[in-house]
């Protein structure tokens, strides 16, 4: 397959609808989000408000044809001590995998990140999910720990484990 040619850029608020498509089938179908009602392009819009607003990134990844896969950092608490601290979130529309777009998502956000004076960054990972550990992995982040039966969803109990980056 001859992929489209992607490019990475911030995330804007005509991308809600696109991102809401691109996030609903996990929503739906999978264990990698533990959010259980899919969202509209309203919700969507608010995330990213709320994402702008914290002064944090959220990047697209958008060929001719569409945008394709999104990323973000979040607050990973909120209290101030934590403040050098955020949780990374990637997904990808499924016509989007195998095509290098997670990694160049990450690497785009990782240095935003590094610029902006993130210390620490984390990512937690519905278990068992083998795409998503080797992209955090091929990143620098490391395992850190695992939390058992936190989520239930799709009929059973889900582990969650955590990855962690920590820039020099």
């Amino acid at each position: 397959m001859n992929a489209l040619p992607a490019t990475v850029r911030p995330a804007r608020a005509a991308d809600a609808a696109a991102l809401a498509a691109i996030y609903n089938p996990y929503v739906t179908g999978t264990i990698i989000t533990f959010e259980e009602q899919p969202v509209d392009a309203v919700e969507m819009s608010a995330r990213l408000a709320a994402t702008a607003a914290a002064r944090l990134p959220w990047l697209v990844a958008e060929d001719p044809l569409g945008v394709r896969g999104y990323a973000y950092a979040s607050s990973w608490k909120s209290r101030a001590a934590y403040r050098h601290t955020v949780e990374v979130t990637v997904y990808l529309e499924s016509a989007a995998f195998g095509r290098g777009l997670g990694t160049r998502l990450y690497t785009a956000l990782f240095g935003e990140l590094r610029r902006a004076g993130c210390h620490t960054v984390l990512g937690g990972v519905a278990l068992p999910n083998e795409a998503s550990v080797a992209l955090h992995e091929k990143l620098g982040m490391r395992k850190v720990g695992e939390l058992r039966e936190v989520g239930y969803k799709l009929g059973r109990w889900i582990n969650v484990g955590y990855w962690q980056l920590t820039f020099g």
